[in-house]
């Protein structure tokens, strides 16, 4: 059975294999690429590729949320990510989500193009974005973040981190259905990496189908993180083959959507592990046939 999401006016359509969602971070201070798609023209060049490389989706950002990052006010967040998304909108066919927890930021990205809102707050950030979505219709991608991007790697705490984010999956539903959001826009993130040490990531990770129960498409953010560089003493641009490792694993485990900064490389692993995947549970129904 297919499953889909509304997003505005567009249905995205999850099937057999995983979406890729490719990463634009239009700040000076990414983790990853360090502020080199800051400038607008590059920022655009770069989702364009992103696309040509496979990209099923494009998430553009204009406030790093790394660990310790410092926030970002509303105008200037908006004067990076705007003229991007703009102008993205008018040179791709991919759906264009916009990561913000700030609801006039995303009411003026929803306006410039884009489909759906990535909320790393998971709509706690901000009172207004419940409407904004409620009103407009698009996807919104609830992500578990324990505190905030400046405090959320002191010393996260969990008794049960998989029934905890479970939990509060069930009430930030609750919450969203409660303010006219309909389930079909929602899509899940259980924010490895986002309040979270070294063992509460591999257990997300290692248990990630628990949060398919909810029957909403689980988008996973390994890309280059810190745990994989505690694994791997590597420095954030030698963490490709880990990536890939952890992007298979969550495939197999029933993630829907893989937000990743190596497209092309990591649309081939999604690939690779998905086909496996699929042959292990066409062999698992044939024997208890």
């Amino acid at each position: 059975m297919t499953l889909t999401r509304q997003a505005k006016d567009r249905l995205i359509e999850f099937h057999d294999l995983p979406l890729i969602m490719g990463v634009v971070n239009v700040t000076p201070d990414s983790f990853f690429d360090g502020g080199r798609y800051f400038d607008t023209e590059a920022a655009v060049a770069h989702a364009v590729r992103l696309v040509e490389e496979g990209a099923d989706l494009l998430d553009i950002g204009a406030e790093s949320t790394r660990p310790g990052a410092d926030a970002v006010n509303e105008e200037e967040e908006r004067r990076r990510a705007i003229p991007v998304v703009t102008a993205v909108a008018k040179a791709v066919t991919v759906p264009i989500s916009i990561d913000t927890s700030k609801a006039a930021v995303a009411r003026a990205a929803l306006d410039a193009g884009a489909v759906l809102v990535n909320d790393v707050t998971a709509l706690r950030g901000d009172p207004a974005m419940v409407d904004v979505l409620a009103q407009t219709g698009a996807g919104i991608v609830l992500m578990h973040m324990k505190g905030t991007p400046r405090s959320m790697q002191q010393a996260p705490h969990y008794d049960d981190v998989i029934g905890e984010i479970s939990e509060f999956f069930e009430e930030r539903i609750r919450f969203a259905v409660a303010h006219g959001i309909v389930r079909r826009q929602i899509i899940l993130d259980p924010g490895v990496g986002f309040g979270k040490l070294l063992e509460h990531n591999l257990a997300l990770l290692d248990q990630l189908r628990r949060f398919t129960l909810f029957e909403c498409p689980v988008l996973v953010g390994v890309s280059q993180k810190g745990f994989l560089g505690q694994l791997l003493d590597r420095p954030v641009q030698e963490r490709q083959w880990g990536t890939a490792a952890a992007v298979a694993m969550a495939v197999d485990r029933g993630a829907g959507i893989l937000r990743v900064h190596d497209v092309r490389a990591m649309k081939e692993v999604v690939q690779v592990a998905a086909a496996i995947s699929r042959q292990t549970i066409i062999s698992m129904k044939a024997q208890h046939a």
